[in-house]
């Protein structure tokens, strides 16, 4: 049944809005993110997603975060560096009652310290939730 598992990822993927020849920067990765789903974002954008050292302009980010992670205010700071106007941040945390859960709160008050603000919440694979984060104003 891997077909059906790559088929879930792939529409997750789609539902994040990256399209083919997009930079996508990605933060957080560790052994617990979710393989189906990266490889769904790289196969809608055509490349591999590049690492928290990549300092040339992005198109998007993806944010694996969990409660034990450190300063998510610091974090999305870091993530604006070299995303472009209009760019997309996304956050990726567990699930309620997994490991690493955080409270939406939390990401709200981080995301409105940062300048940004909460724009929707969604489970985006089998123990992750899928945060979107926009800019203030007239942003996407």
């Amino acid at each position: 049944m891997a077909s059906t598992a790559d088929d879930a990822a792939t529409q997750a993927a789609g539902r994040l809005g990256f399209t083919s020849g997009q930079v996508i920067q990605e933060f957080g990765y560790d052994d617990d993110v979710d393989g189906g789903l990266r490889g769904a974002i790289e196969g809608a954008t055509g490349a591999e997603l590049v690492d928290e050292e990549y300092d040339d302009v992005t198109d998007g980010v993806i944010i694996w975060w969990r409660d034990d992670d450190g300063d998510l205010t610091d974090a999305l700071v870091d993530a604006q560096t070299v995303l472009d106007d209009g760019g997309t941040i996304w956050i990726f945390t567990p699930k309620k009652g997994r490991t690493g859960h955080i409270d939406h709160g939390e990401i709200e008050e981080a995301a409105t310290t940062a300048g940004l603000h909460v724009t929707s919440t969604f489970s985006i694979a089998a123990d992750w939730s899928a945060t979107r984060l926009g800019t203030r104003g007239r942003g996407r």
